[in-house]
């Protein structure tokens, strides 16, 4: 049951990882980041559909994205979606490619940028204290129901706390190098 518990935890701790790993993915850091596209949704034929499933996104210089469709006739669609993500970009086609140039970033926008760095770390630290604490509250409970001893939960206590440490300092290491990745110039 205690190990239970602790796994059960411990995935949902990785998830709320991997979720902030993709916040910050889609965050632009003064480089080119095929990333930067991945929730612009494109009308295609009438349904909402990501930009990566109609076209390939490559960064083929450290300030430049392009996006080449799989069917020429999608670009203009691809295009007004860009355009409308409210990206910063300029997108320019010649008919085949979409080339986005990523403009330097000004001081103002990179420290914009690391406030919300800051913000998605917090909204993540928050989530792995309320898996901790549903955790906890599964331990006292299953120590209710007689599944677990008394030492048992305190045991159990400990190792998720050490768990959610562990998770934090991943986190303000991920933070940390996001934060170092936008100021560089």
């Amino acid at each position: 049951m205690l190990e239970e518990i602790k796994s059960t935890a411990q995935d949902k701790m990785t998830k709320a990882l991997n979720n902030l790993g993709d916040s910050l993915g889609t965050l632009r850091a003064g480089r080119a980041n095929p990333h930067i596209l991945d929730k612009v949704m494109v009308d295609y034929y009438g349904a909402p559909t990501a930009i990566n499933q109609l076209a390939t996104v490559a960064v083929p210089e450290p300030r430049m994205i392009t996006v080449q469709p799989y069917d020429a006739t999608s670009i203009s669609a691809i295009e007004k979606a860009i355009l409308t993500a409210d990206l910063g970009f300029n997108p320019s086609n010649d008919g085949k490619i979409i080339r986005l140039v990523v403009p330097q970033l000004t001081e103002e926008r990179r420290k914009e940028l690391v406030k919300l760095t800051k913000k998605y770390g917090e909204e993540c630290k928050v989530a792995m204290r309320n898996i901790r604490r549903k955790a906890v509250q599964d331990l006292k409970d299953a120590e209710k129901e007689g599944l677990i001893s008394e030492d048992e939960m305190h045991t159990g206590e400990k190792e998720i706390q050490k768990l959610t440490d562990d998770e934090v300092k991943r986190i303000d290491g991920v933070l940390k190098e996001k934060e170092e990745e936008i100021l560089a110039v």
